[in-house]
């Protein structure tokens, strides 16, 4: 299990898929489940995979998407401006290696830059470089060539250029969008994994898009899916590096997969958290329960949708999210692996009709 998640990780977070354009990571979903159910999509992309027979219809759900960029215009000297799709801090952003992935399907690379400081006020050099002072150098003589020959156009999705590194320490591994591929990891590796045994519900296992842009997948796949149960999968920030209490951390690489109780988005489902809660202990997993101050995932959009659906979001710990370099410990990710199996065999329909019953 350990080796498939480490190559599944090392295929997703290199593949490019920003938002709205996560066609890359749908390939692999598709790859990966063709015989583990019935494949369909929306008609935004996001991508479905069902299972079981009868019972609740529980969806273990990841986003496919990644923070990225757009282009947004090509000077006449041949230079890329671009827009961010996501949550970029800028301070992560100069001298970063980039992809721009074309109509025609190439990768063009090119390294994110702006006027160096030689040629800047003392002033200035303190200050934050803001975006939109900022441009990707492909190389191109001039914009003919940038359009002409290297097939660069405008609202071409750009994303991190970074390779899948495992690190000193045994069980760590280095990588862009571990925010969410950890995620698109464990939906497609539950599922291969439960499709090999009985489980008393249709399993849906989904890949939502755009979710970095506002949630805006999770709300149609909702609606097209009619979960009775959501279990989000996701990368969430990790908050124990230097900066940080060590004793208070909830985020911790190393201590298990995270059970999130609240974030500005959803609160989560009290009996349905209990229950992941207990699942957890009574199967002796690692786990470390959270309540988050900010950030949000598609549950925001899950739990409001059609008449309501019970959600619950599921985590593997990273550090340095939406940037070039996350780091995950790959033992939290198998112990999200092994909370969403358990979990989901024991969602019945008796179960999942207690979650409800309010009278």
């Amino acid at each position: 299990m350990r080796d498939k998640a480490v190559s599944l990780l090392q295929e997703l977070t290199e593949a490019h898929s920003v938002p709205g354009h996560e066609d890359e990571v749908r390939a692999i979903f598709v790859d990966e489940l063709a015989e583990c159910g019935e494949l369909s999509t929306d008609r935004n992309g996001s991508v479905f995979c069902e299972s079981g027979d009868d019972g609740p219809r529980v969806m273990l759900a990841g986003h496919m998407d990644e923070v990225g960029f757009l282009v947004q215009n090509i000077t006449p000297e041949g230079f890329v401006q671009f827009v961010a799709v996501g949550g970029w801090w800028e301070h992560n952003l100069l001298a970063q290696r980039v992809e721009i992935l074309t109509r025609g399907g190439a990768k063009i690379p090119g390294v994110i830059a702006s006027r160096p400081p030689h040629f800047l006020a003392e002033n200035q050099r303190r200050q934050v470089m803001h975006i939109d002072q900022m441009f990707i150098d492909v190389g191109a003589e001039n914009s003919k060539q940038a359009r002409e020959e290297f097939g660069i156009s405008l609202g071409d999705p750009i994303a991190p250029c970074s390779a899948f590194t495992p690190m000193a320490r045994e069980d760590y591994f280095m990588a862009k969008a571990f925010d969410n591929r950890v995620g698109m990891a464990g939906v497609i590796q539950a599922g291969q994994i439960l499709s090999q045994s009985m489980h008393p519900n249709r399993l849906i296992l989904c890949g939502t898009v755009q979710e970095e842009v506002g949630l805006r997948g999770a709300k149609t796949a909702a609606n097209f899916a009619k979960p009775d149960i959501a279990i989000v999968l996701e990368g969430p920030p990790a908050d124990d590096a230097p900066g940080f209490s060590r004793a208070e951390s909830q985020g911790r690489l190393g201590g298990g997969v995270q059970i999130r109780m609240f974030d500005p988005s959803a609160i989560a489902h009290p009996r349905l958290a209990k229950l992941a809660i207990d699942t957890a202990r009574d199967a002796g997993i690692p786990h470390q329960v959270t309540v988050r101050r900010s950030g949000g995932t598609d549950a925001g959009s899950f739990h409001l949708a059609n008449h309501g659906i019970p959600s619950l979001v599921l985590g593997v710990p990273a550090r340095y999210i939406h940037s070039h370099n996350a780091i995950i410990d790959i033992n939290d990710h198998l112990h999200m692996l092994a909370l969403v199996a358990a979990l989901v065999r024991r969602l019945d329909q008796e179960t999942v009709d207690g979650l409800v019953a309010y009278l």
